[in-house]
């Protein structure tokens, strides 16, 4: 009898993005930010100023984000809505060294990284005697320590409070259930403290579902005794209502001059690697030239900044940017359609469709009956939905159906109560 094959075990993914996702974008002062987020967003904020905390409230906008398919579907169906899925994008204030301690804008800048659900760590590549860099000199790898460490720093004081109140309150004692599970959130914090004062970021670690999360009892009255269960739809998160910096999916963006980019050589990039590799393992690095970019939206149109990269050899990083973001986030897409309206749904792969439909409407996830469901691939191969419906490639699935990205769905659901 052949030996089983070992279950892989899927990682407890930190944080809870819904349809409106929102990343910040990160730095030290004067490493290209603004400028990165005028391209990026294509809106201006007028010309960034060249000197540290030109961004002090953090800039928000929305992004498209790129997908084939959602075009295809527009082009298909001709309707008279069409919605995209977006990306806001928050254009954050600069670090400084000591932010975890208030220097610089310190608190207020790490109060806005603490409302974003990722990053977009920029780190300076170019040099440029005309933009100043509040170090001295371009050092990427100093950079990247700086920031490690101040988010690191302030996340260890928002643990060392949270337990401190945990203590309190199991200090009282007890063998209740409810006690037992404070004692169990306790251990998680306590771990994550240990975690982070080891030097390591909050999103390295495989931390179990019990760290994730802890159950929650309910007590029934009964003649006889009270009775616990566990609910299983009925979690109390223990890491993700700490909103550490540290737990949040990180794309780090390269910034190189206009030159480097095209020949993709920067005498920086192999430090930068190795120093990713030993401190923030998997993490992706997208080099691009934040300068390139913005020249690019001073073009007429697309077509003439597509124009112009075929000129010079090379293309806009910015799309590739967005749908990395997507993937660090473990995110995918279903989409509803017809002639009124297409309209792309983002979720967390994974999602059940009771959920999933609660992304539409909090409504339909209380009162879901089923969903109608085909996937794009197959709508594409055959042309149409009469096509698909006549394969059987139609299905009505219900509460334990996992969405798959690329689902064309259609719900059914109940009245809500009122």
């Amino acid at each position: 009898m052949p030996p089983k094959k070992a279950v892989k075990e899927e990682k407890i993914l930190l944080g809870r993005p819904g349809n409106n996702l929102k990343s910040g974008i990160v730095g030290l002062a004067n490493v290209g930010k603004s400028t990165l987020f005028q391209a990026i967003t294509k809106c201006s904020l007028g010309n960034p100023a060249n000197f540290p905390y030109a961004t002090i409230d953090p800039e928000e906008a929305r992004v498209i984000v790129p997908d084939a398919r959602y075009d295809w579907l527009c082009q298909h169906y001709n309707p008279k809505s069409r919605v995209p899925a977006n990306l806001t994008v928050y254009d954050i204030a600069g670090l400084t060294r000591g932010a975890s301690t208030g220097a610089g804008l310190g608190n207020a800048f790490l109060s806005h990284i603490r409302a974003v659900d990722a990053i977009f760590q920029v780190v300076r590549c170019f040099d440029d005697a005309e933009i100043i860099h509040v170090e001295g000199d371009v050092d990427p790898v100093r950079d990247l320590t700086i920031i490690s460490e101040e988010l690191r720093i302030k996340d260890i004081e928002f643990v060392e409070k949270a337990l401190e109140s945990l203590q309190k309150q199991t200090r009282r004692g007890g063998q209740s259930l409810e006690m037992k599970k404070l004692k169990e959130e306790e251990a998680t914090v306590e771990k994550i403290l240990a975690w982070l004062k080891d030097g390591k970021d909050v999103r390295k670690e495989n931390w179990s579902p019990k760290e994730v999360y802890e159950p929650t009892f309910r007590n029934f009255a009964s003649t006889q005794a009270s009775i616990s269960f566990y609910d299983e739809q009925e979690l109390v998160e223990v890491i993700n209502p700490l909103m550490l910096l540290t737990a949040k999916p990180v794309v780090y963006l390269v910034n190189l001059s206009e030159k480097d980019y095209i020949r993709q050589k920067n005498k920086h990039l192999p430090k930068i690697a190795e120093w990713i590799k030993e401190h923030a393992t998997g993490d992706p690095i997208i080099p691009l030239s934040i300068s390139f970019e913005e020249r690019l939206t001073r073009f007429e149109n697309d077509a003439a900044a597509d124009e112009e990269c075929k000129k010079i050899g090379t293309k806009s990083a910015l799309p590739k940017i967005i749908v990395t973001m997507r993937q660090m986030m473990n995110l995918g897409s279903f989409f509803t359609t017809g002639t009124d309206e297409v309209r792309q749904w983002t979720i967390r792969k994974g999602t059940k469709a009771p959920q999933a439909a609660g992304v539409i409407h909090t409504d339909f996830e209380k009162t879901f009956i089923q969903c109608i469901v085909f996937n794009f691939d197959v709508l594409k191969e055959l042309a149409d939905e009469t096509a698909v419906k006549a394969a059987g490639k139609v299905m009505t699935k219900g509460k334990d159906y996992v969405v798959e990205d690329g689902d064309i769905i259609l719900i059914k659901a109940g009245a809500a109560k009122s």
